[in-house]
C-alpha cells in the first residue's frame, strides 16, 4: 500500500493502515520527525485508545489497553545504545503477546524483530506532504 497525504488526513490514512490487516508487529521507518509518533498516535484512536498517548522516548514502551481487552505497546529505541538493553526490559514477552507492537528505531532491535512483521516507511516530500509505503 502506498499513500501520499497531508496531516489533516492522518486519521483516514490510519484506518486504511488497520483495514489493510496488517501484521500486529509493525515497524516505523523515517527520519526523526517525519510523523511516526503521530501517526502511532492515530492509529492507537483507531483501535479505540481513548487515553492520551505519548512517545515512550525515555522509558522504551506505552502500554496503552483497547476496549476488547487487548493491548498496544508502543516502543522507541532510539536512546537504546545495544540490543541486550532490550532483552533485559523484556521485549520477548512483548513482541510474542499477540498484541499490536507499534516499533520506532525497530533498526536498534534489528535481530530481536519476529520474521512476521509489516513495516511501514514515511518519507517528508518536498511540499510537505508524506508519503506512506506499508509493506
Amino acid at each position: 500500500m502506498n499513500i501520499v497525504f497531508s496531516l489533516d488526513q492522518i486519521q483516514e490514512v490510519a484506518e486504511q493502515i488497520i483495514a489493510s490487516n496488517p501484521n500486529k508487529i509493525i515497524l516505523f521507518n523515517g527520519e526523526m520527525g517525519v510523523g511516526k509518533t503521530t501517526l502511532i498516535k492515530q492509529l492507537c484512536k483507531s483501535l479505540g485508545i481513548t487515553d492520551a498517548t505519548s512517545s515512550p522516548t525515555f522509558s522504551l514502551v506505552n502500554e496503552y489497553q483497547i476496549p476488547s481487552g487487548k493491548k498496544v505497546y508502543h516502543f522507541d529505541f532510539y536512546r537504546i545504545k545495544q540490543e541486550t538493553e532490550a532483552l533485559d526490559m523484556g521485549v520477548d514477552d512483548y513482541l510474542y503477546s499477540g498484541n499490536w507492537c507499534f516499533i520506532e528505531w525497530s533498526e536498534k532491535i534489528e535481530s530481536l524483530i519476529p520474521e512476521e512483521h509489516s513495516t511501514i516507511n514515511i518519507k517528508l516530500l518536498s511540499d510537505g506532504k508524506r508519503e506512506l509505503e506499508l509493506v
